[in-house]
């Protein structure tokens, strides 16, 4: 690449964006290593050889690098990575390992790494390293929330779940409700919410792979796809877990707390109305409850399956409304972490969308008017937990209202960003003849 070349805005923004990740990402590195624990690019190093975490998340991130290639190079490269997964498997049964696929996911990803910087050119090598970096972004964001839940489980000694937990009786608790719910379904509604609560990536896989199914043949990324918004939310979310550290229903209140619970309440009954405070909790647990980066994940799900055929948009609907079963359900989040993640979301996705189209009056005032609504709830659980608990008709339904506004703007702004289609021309009546 030349000098010239070197010059050109996009490229000094996109060099300047792989500066910054790389400089996040060693950052991330040198915290964990500071606790005695792998940071994330060592955890992801460690994949290349031993067993991995997540297999079905390196199939997923190997599904989205190959929406670049031919289906001929899409079959060839499947075949060799369930080929080395396979050669992988024999050997740790020999030596009695632990057992786990997608080690051949991540060698074919780092494979077309070095197969574009050696073998392709131009706007092909582009292209390609663009499809690789979209792969590892995937997996990367996973190993970087890992590591960000060990910094906020170590850097934050008390937890705001009194404050939370009190302000939730304005919603009516709906962790406990939901929570005696999923015990009312039994082990198989209980198997199908964690299928889906784990799996959250994978789902947003397939509908990422949607967006992009023209890839290969208009030789382009599009301007604005889903694992755009899973990131960012990723690297915000965590920086909201420091400002406001919860653990959770089922810990804070239920029996996976141990002694550092405050009682063994949830899912049965509701926490008892007294002046909240700060409680000292393990060097262990997250503090990854407020927002719900989950049901912001899966709402950006949804809102990007609109657009998709039928069985996308149901399969957007289900997750979402499953997500919110199994966040609730599971005793991992409170009521106001659940409406909290969705404005959240729409924020972030009315910014991106902003910013690819141009940025104009709506989408600043979207933008803005979400960032205060998020702003207030935060400040409202934590300063206002007693008089919400004690007015719940009043601030129960103005927290809802305020989701809704947020929700409501969104639709409306994201309707008019929609680009107009000209009614087609009608011909001119013809003269009778007479």
């Amino acid at each position: 690449m030349t000098f010239a070349a070197w010059r050109r805005p996009r490229t000094i923004l996109w060099a300047t964006v792989v500066v910054v990740a790389l400089g996040f990402f060693i950052t991330l590195e040198i915290a964990a290593r500071h606790y005695g624990l792998p940071g994330p690019m060592t955890n992801q190093a460690k994949e290349v050889i031993l067993a991995p975490k997540s297999g079905p998340l390196l199939y997923a991130s190997m599904a989205l690098m190959m929406v670049v290639l031919t289906w001929r190079e899409r079959f060839i490269a499947a075949g060799v990575a369930v080929g080395i997964d396979i050669i992988f498997f024999l050997v740790r049964w020999a030596v009695d390992a632990k057992m786990m696929f997608g080690n051949g996911a991540l060698w074919v990803i780092l494979g077309f790494a070095v197969i574009a910087v050696t073998r392709r050119t131009g706007r092909e090598r582009i292209l390609l390293l663009k499809a690789v970096g979209l792969g590892l972004l995937l997996v990367a964001g996973r190993k970087t929330g890992d590591t960000w839940l060990l910094i906020t489980s170590k850097t934050r000694p008390t937890v705001l779940d009194q404050y939370v937990a009190v302000a939730d009786h304005a919603l009516g608790n709906p962790s406990w409700v939901a929570g005696k719910i999923v015990e009312a379904t039994g082990t198989v509604g209980e198997h199908v919410l964690d299928y889906v609560y784990i799996q959250l990536a994978v789902a947003a896989v397939l509908v990422t792979l949607y967006q992009l199914r023209n890839v290969a043949a208009e030789r382009r990324f599009p301007s604005h796809h889903l694992v755009r918004t899973f990131l960012v939310i990723g690297l915000l979310g965590p920086g909201i877990y420091m400002i406001f550290p919860v653990v959770g229903p089922i810990f804070a209140y239920g029996a996976d707390g141990g002694h550092w619970a405050v009682a063994d309440l949830w899912p049965n009954t509701p926490t008892p109305l007294s002046a909240p405070h700060a409680m000292p909790f393990d060097e262990i647990t997250p503090r990854n409850c407020m927002p719900s980066l989950h049901t912001a994940w899966a709402t950006a799900i949804f809102i990007h399956s609109r657009k998709g055929p039928r069985l996308l948009r149901f399969g957007g609907t289900f997750w979402l409304i499953a997500t919110l079963g199994a966040t609730l359900g599971f005793g991992y989040h409170y009521g106001t972490d659940i409406i909290a993640g969705v404005v959240f979301t729409l924020t972030i996705e009315a910014a991106l969308r902003s910013q690819v189209r141009g940025w104009d009056r709506a989408g600043i005032q979207l933008v803005a008017y979400g960032a205060v609504v998020f702003t207030a709830f935060l400040v409202s659980y934590r300063y206002l937990p007693m008089e919400m608990a004690e007015n719940p008709w009043i601030f129960g339904p103005l927290l809802i209202l305020a989701m809704l506004s947020v929700i409501y703007g969104y639709v409306r702004a994201t309707k008019a960003w929609e680009p107009k289609t000209a009614p087609a021309p009608q011909p001119e009546p013809q003269p009778e003849l007479v």
